[in-house]
Formats: C-alpha cells, structure tokens, sequence
C-alpha cells in the first residue's frame, strides 16, 4: 500500500513539473522581447554605473598658492582736540566725502538704531528713499554694513 501511494505522489509530482516546465517556455516563447529587453537594460544600467564611477573618478590635489591681500588704506582721521566738549558736526568733513544734509540725516538715525521704516516715518519720506540713501552713503563711506558705517562715520567725525 505504501508503495503505491508513493508511487502515485512521485508519478504527481513529476506531472506538476512538467506542467509548470511547460508553463515556463509558454511564459519564454510568449515575452520573450520583453525578458530579452529587460535583460539587456540591467546589463546597459550595471556597466553605465561602472563606466560614470569610473571615469568621474575625483582626485583633489592640494596646493598652496600664494595670493596678496589688498590692504586697505585709512584715511586719516582728525580727533577732536577736547572730547569733554558737547560734539559738534562740522559740514567741512562731510562735505569731503561727498555726504548731503539728508544723507546725514539718515545717518544719524541708523546710528540711533532706526530701522529704514522708522526713519521713513521720522523724515517723512518713502522707505525706498531711505534705501537709496543708505546705499549712497554706503559707498561714500566703503561700507557694507550699517554698523560698519555708523562706525565708520564715528572716526571720521561726522556723527557723534
């Protein structure tokens, strides 16, 4: 009985593998363009990642190279002869660098710590006026920033 039932299970078996050997070459004969195409692409993607990898091969050199700094020439500076005086703006200076009455205006209130609407408001002009001659005066002193011109004004005697 035993061999019987064996027999019949491994005669199953094979029968089962045959259908499904047949199943695969129906599914190979079927889409065959398809596995072929896919095939070639996985091999197309694996060697054009190797090829990139390769010739994008990064090498970073290191060299010194010497380069001069510009240095930056001050302008002299007049100092007040007394600091114990109450500070008086001399329009001599301000007109040496080339700074109108209302730029200076500007200036003493970015040296207050107004912010462009708040001297808007203040001076009773547009904001974009108060950009325009904070940018002026920005290059009439060689500053970059707010708190570079206030001080840079400060040495120079334009604002207290």
């Amino acid at each position: 009985m035993k061999k019987i039932i064996l027999f019949y299970g491994l005669l199953g078996g094979v029968l089962i593998a045959g259908l499904k050997f047949i199943e695969y070459r129906f599914l190979v004969v079927e889409h065959s363009v398809e596995i072929y195409g896919g095939l070639i692409a996985a091999l197309f993607s694996v060697l054009g990642i190797w090829l990139g990898l390769k010739l994008t091969r990064t090498r970073v050199v290191v060299r010194e190279v010497p380069v001069e700094v510009p240095v930056r020439v001050e302008v002299p500076v007049e100092v007040p002869a007394r600091p114990q005086e109450p500070f008086v703006a001399d329009p001599e200076r301000a007109r040496r660098f080339g700074i109108t009455p209302r730029e200076l205006e500007i200036l003493e209130a970015i040296a207050a710590g107004l912010s462009n609407r708040e001297i808007a408001a203040k001076l009773f002009v547009s904001e974009n006026t108060v950009k325009t001659h904070s940018s002026r005066l920005f290059e009439k002193l060689n500053a970059r920033r707010r708190t570079q011109a206030v001080q840079l004004a400060k040495e120079a005697g334009l604002i207290a």
